[in-house]
């Protein structure tokens, strides 16, 4: 067997697209690597959404150039957002790059080794395809590690904001078959998955450019009743397709946890419509006002860009506002920058200074960091549902999962608990996560408490 080391930045979508990658590679006898200087393929997996990412691509391939140097045989290779926006320009910047492969192009990725290994080529794919087919895999899912999955059910976006790079390195919507996507996941079900992650860059689109294909509250439903699987998650979304049959999802599907991501950007109308974001300040209010009223206890994350072209003191104010208004449980939060190939770069001046954009940065996180922290003492003392998945990074023993409303929570207990749903009762809080203590399995068996259940 030869080794396969995969190195992978960015999203989800990234992640999943890496799996898709070990997979695809593994028909033809390779196993993954921990160790670079141990492989005789190492692909990188990029993103190009952030100005840093673009740049630890870089790096990443020039430490691997002693590798290269020292064993002339192994192959190198970069996929992923950043390989769709430069293409063979990458192959001309580093000398020892031997292949190059765009975000619809990872099932050529066997055919492309070959060339290099027999032709001493240096292919490069970036084609867009309109035919899902690209997607699917002809053996399934064969590799499944743990009780989460990933599971793609669209790439691409149609919404052609302003400030991103998306669809220019994704492409346009492109939606997997239903069926594909519900035989997939029964799969996952019958191996022992227990929670799905819908992934998509607009998920909440789904189907819209197909044909007779259902709808993403739809695909929903169907999800819902597949037996054995126990929780349902979905990002990204846009709130232009947050609909109301998507807010009446919350209310009814059992499976589908209580947590939604939806992206605002800024608290500005003026900034929001520069952005090209489609909706206003007001609407994107009355939105999760809806949300909120068919399913109180919905956790809900967002988007935050500060300086953007033109972003005013009073524009920055009025997000502040609007974070303050809606009480995220958790925010991800940027410095503006402008991207090849975006209307924004086009049309306008990179004009916020470099030192404001750092203080609005610093302005917004430690005011959402006071909003978090808040929230997450509220659950002290509560019963929640935990689904454990990992050790803890604060180690001492301790593992770590996700509550439906996809908060972690640190625990005291053993591997035995890996992959299991627990009740856990909440100890502690943290600006980002939960400390709790285990009472009940989800079969109902008792786990010797590490403290009294409430």
């Amino acid at each position: 067997m030869k080794k396969l080391y995969i190195q992978t930045y960015g999203c989800q979508m990234n992640q999943y697209d890496s799996e898709r990658i070990a997979q695809v590679m593994g028909r033809v006898n390779y196993t993954l690597t921990d160790e670079p200087a141990a492989a005789d393929l190492i692909l990188l997996n990029t993103c190009s959404v952030r100005d840093k990412a673009e740049h630890k691509v870089y790096s990443a391939l020039g430490s691997w150039r002693e590798i290269k140097a020292q064993k002339s045989t192994v192959i190198i290779g970069v996929g992923g957002c950043v390989a769709q926006q430069e293409g063979d320009k990458l192959l001309k910047r580093v000398p020892y790059l031997d292949l190059v492969f765009g975000t619809h192009n990872i099932n050529k990725l066997p055919e492309m080794v070959e060339q290099v290994q027999a032709a001493h080529a240096r292919p490069v794919e970036t084609a867009f395809y309109r035919d899902p087919s690209y997607m699917e895999d002809p053996d399934g899912r064969t590799n499944v590690q743990g009780v989460k999955a990933f599971v793609t059910i669209m790439q691409g976006c149609n919404k052609v904001c302003s400030f991103c790079i998306v669809p220019h390195v994704r492409g346009r919507e492109v939606s997997r078959p239903s069926e594909k996507i519900l035989g997939e996941i029964e799969s996952l079900a019958r191996q022992g998955v227990k929670e799905i992650m819908l992934l998509g860059q607009n998920v909440n689109s789904y189907g819209k450019t197909s044909t007779g294909e259902i709808g993403f509250s739809e695909l929903l439903a169907c999800v819902d009743a597949i037996e054995g699987l126990s929780r349902i998650r979905f990002t990204t979304s846009h709130p232009q397709d947050l609909s109301p049959e998507l807010i009446e999802a919350y209310a009814t599907l059992a499976k589908l946890c209580e947590h939604l991501h939806l992206p605002v950007q800024s608290g500005s109308d003026s900034v929001l419509l520069r952005m090209r974001r489609g909706y206003t300040r007001r609407e994107y209010l009355d939105r999760i006002d809806g949300l909120r009223q068919r399913c109180s206890e919905v956790a809900l994350s967002t988007d935050i860009i500060v300086g953007f072209p033109g972003e005013t003191d009073g524009d920055f104010e009025r997000t502040l506002e609007l974070l303050g208004e809606l009480e995220y449980d958790e925010i991800y939060s940027f410095m503006y920058s402008p991207r090849t190939h975006t209307v924004s770069a086009k049309l306008y001046n990179d004009d916020i200074p470099e030192d404001v954009k750092k203080d609005r940065l610093k302005r917004v996180q430690t005011f959402q960091q006071g909003i978090s922290l808040k929230k997450n003492k509220q659950k002290i003392g509560r019963i929640e549902e935990v689904l454990v998945d990992g050790h803890s990074k604060l180690k001492n023993g301790q593992v770590m999962g996700r509550t439906r409303t996809n908060r972690i929570v640190n625990l005291r207990g053993s591997e035995t608990l890996l992959g299991q749903l627990v009740q856990a009762r909440i100890t502690g809080a943290t600006v980002t996560s939960l400390i709790g203590e285990v009472g009940i399995l989800e079969t109902g068996s008792e786990i010797q408490p590490q403290g009294e259940m409430a």
